[in-house]
């Protein structure tokens, strides 16, 4: 019964998937709900994209999940991680700050600013394009080609 109700959760909520031991997704895990966390808390550190849904069955949540999740590496090269929050009474400080309306994708850069809202699901090549336009990624990039 146990394990029938664990594969059921899972298959309702995929993105919270726990550990082996039963633990909850790690710090550095690319995916995670946004919690007790503040943009703050990715400053000049990360770049972060919240995908809003005001439910995770949402299906433009999912395909944007999926996307993101295929693309991971290419995500996190750009020192991506990503935020979810589909529960709207929760009003987690990074949903009070942004003030999305149902489905939205943000990309906040690490200088804290939002660089984009989308109100549709975003592929990643779409997003690492924008990314890589900014001017904290074009000086990322030039240091890399000057210092390796």
């Amino acid at each position: 019964m146990t394990r029938t109700l664990a594969f059921v959760f899972l298959a309702l909520f995929p993105l919270a998937v726990l550990a082996a031991d039963g633990a909850a997704p790690a710090d550095d895990a690319f995916v995670r709900p946004v919690g007790d966390s503040e943009l703050s808390d990715f400053l000049w550190t990360q770049r972060a994209i919240v995908v809003f849904a005001d439910t995770p069955a949402d299906p433009r949540f999912q395909q944007q999940i999926d996307m993101l999740t295929d693309g991971e590496d290419a995500m996190r090269d750009r020192d991506v991680v990503v935020l979810t929050d589909t529960d709207p009474s929760t009003r987690s400080a990074i949903r009070s700050q942004l003030r999305p309306r149902g489905f939205q994708m943000v990309f906040v850069d690490k200088d804290g600013v939002v660089k984009l809202r989308k109100p549709s699901p975003w592929s990643v090549r779409e997003i690492g394009r924008s990314i890589d336009k900014t001017p904290l990624r074009e000086r990322e990039i030039r240091e890399r080609r000057e210092g390796g």
